[in-house]
């Protein structure tokens, strides 16, 4: 198995790290995730870029956690799936929409829940929904630019989830309270 670097922002190349000390400022720390990243400047900044345009979408931050907690989720990431439990529970996510995200599980307010299976429906489709598909999520009361920023949060988390088994980056303290595996899904 290849090892990966867990970068500090001292050893991160020069070009990661200025990106891995504007994580700091704004996290506290530099998650492992990111400092694995670090190893390729485009890849961290993608990261860091992507995350911040899909937090200037008019979703809520429950709604953008659903997006990502659920691709999370379908993409067995275990590292992500506690990180972005440790950010809904700081940002004041509702615990029944949490847990439902992390078990997969409906969540009980109907418009939230078009939102988490239509997460799916992209995830799983590899982003070939169906008209019907397409026609159920608006009339759950999303837009077409909603629909859109489903696919951008889904870019967002192709990056960290598909990164993440390469380099497996250890749980952070931070994170590790939150940590989940598979077997908490339905039907594993």
């Amino acid at each position: 198995m290849t090892d990966f670097t867990t970068h500090t922002i001292e050893s991160a190349p020069e070009a990661s790290k200025p990106i891995l000390q504007a994580a700091k400022k704004t996290m506290g720390f530099v998650p492992n995730l990111m400092a694995n990243m670090a190893e390729s400047p485009v890849m961290v900044e993608s990261y860091l870029t992507l995350m911040g345009l899909f937090d200037k979408t008019n979703l809520s931050e429950t709604e953008r956690q659903i997006i990502l907690m659920t691709n999370n989720r379908l993409n067995g990431c275990t590292y992500c799936m506690a990180a972005h439990t440790a950010v809904s529970k700081m940002a004041g996510v509702d615990e029944g929409v949490i847990e439902a995200l992390r078990s997969g599980s409906p969540i009980s307010d109907p418009k939230l829940e078009a939102l988490r299976t239509f997460a799916v429906i992209i995830n799983e489709s590899r982003g070939k929904p169906t008209d019907e598909q397409v026609q159920a999520f608006l009339a759950a009361g999303y837009t077409k630019e909603t629909l859109l920023e489903v696919i951008v949060g889904t870019s967002l988390k192709v990056l960290s989830n598909y990164t993440t088994p390469t380099v497996q980056p250890p749980l952070d303290k931070a994170f590790a309270p939150m940590a989940w595996d598979k077997s908490m899904a339905m039907g594993s």
